[in-house]
Order: C-alpha cells, then structure tokens, then sequence
C-alpha cells in the first residue's frame, strides 16, 4: 500500500508500522459503511481507490485477526449473496473510536507531507 526506505534515524519496523497502520485504517474505513465479509472488503477497498490498490488476501485475514483480537472488530457467520457461508466482519464500539484516532492521525500526517511537498525552497 505505502512504503519508505528506512533511514539510521527510522528503523525498518517503523516503515512495516505505516504501512500496517495504513491498511488497518482502509479496513476500518471500509467496515465503518456496514458488515462485510472478507472479499467483499476486498472488492470494496479496489472498487474504491480505483483499482489502484490491489490487496492480497493473504494480507487481509491475519489483519482481520489482529483486529479482532484487539477487539476493533467482531464477526459473525452468514451467507454471501451467491449462497456461500462467509464470515462477516463489523466494527465494534472499539473499532469505531479507533477508526476516528487513525482517520485523525492520517489527516495530520497528509497534512505534514502536503507542507513538504508543496514547500517553495530551502531556507
């Protein structure tokens, strides 16, 4: 989804970090609209950025996991619109503050970039 090279001042878990914290909150965001079992966040997340971002869902489960087990989500089983047993994943009330914290953090972090990136030379 987003990389950056680790610098001596930015040890490389820092850059697995963003780029976790970064799916996390497309996960969150994409749960925040009503349950979805998995392949529906998936098609959800592609349909949604154009498909530009294409999501493994080797990727995507232990995620869905790690959240759970935070207790951001919680899941149930039900049946797809093809007749298919999938397991559906909400937000819980955990989940959503957490999705309001990350949507907050992110606003603050492209903001900072945005500064950088629109900066009119070196001082």
């Amino acid at each position: 989804v987003l990389g950056m090279t680790p610098t001596p001042a930015m040890p490389p878990t820092q850059d697995l970090d963003l780029v976790r914290d970064t799916f996390d909150l497309l996960i969150l965001k994409t749960l925040g609209w009503g349950p979805m079992h998995g392949l529906g966040i998936l098609n959800w997340i592609q349909d949604n950025s154009r498909q530009s971002l294409q999501i493994e869902e080797g990727a995507l489960y232990p995620a869905l996991h790690r959240m759970e087990q935070k207790r951001w989500l919680e899941a149930e089983w039900g049946y797809t619109d093809a007749n298919r047993r999938a397991k559906y994943y909400s937000l819980t009330p955990l989940g959503r503050k957490q999705l309001l914290s990350e949507l907050s953090r992110w606003e603050r972090y492209t903001q900072a970039v945005g500064w950088v990136l629109t900066a009119k030379g070196a001082r």
